[in-house]
């Protein structure tokens, strides 16, 4: 059967899915660049912890190398993880909630898809299944 062929409440429910799944796979992909990132904080602090007091300390601005106070560069650092961990925390709850909502319309539609081939074939949903307006 191919998509032309579904009936529209199905069609419906099946481009929700894509939507969600796409969703997901985004929410992904920004949460594994923040860890990567949370990754070279975490070894530049643990370089940071090796200098010495006198150690001369660079950092990037641009494509530039500029020399920094250690203290200031390590200041920054720990900023920048709360804030990383933070966007991360927030990302994994995004992710469970989509991850749910996928569970749920995968549901809606086996059910649909149960009813209608259960012999209802009037191309239009069962009362039960047919999605709620929201």
């Amino acid at each position: 059967m191919s998509e032309q062929e579904l009936p529209p409440w199905l069609r419906e429910q099946v481009a929700r899915l894509n939507q969600l799944q796409q969703n997901l796979q985004a929410i992904l992909m920004q949460k594994q660049q923040i860890e990567i990132e949370l990754v070279e904080v975490d070894k530049a602090l643990e370089e940071l912890g090796k200098a010495g007091a006198d150690d001369t300390v660079y950092k990037t601005a641009g494509p530039v190398l500029i020399k920094a106070n250690k203290n200031d560069v390590v200041k920054e650092l720990e900023e920048k993880k709360e804030l990383a961990n933070t966007r991360v925390m927030v990302l994994s709850k995004q992710e469970t909630r989509l991850k749910e909502n996928l569970k749920e319309v995968q549901g809606k539609i086996d059910e649909m898809v149960r009813g209608a081939t259960a012999g209802t074939g009037t191309g239009t949903a069962p009362s039960s299944t047919r999605p709620r307006a929201e």
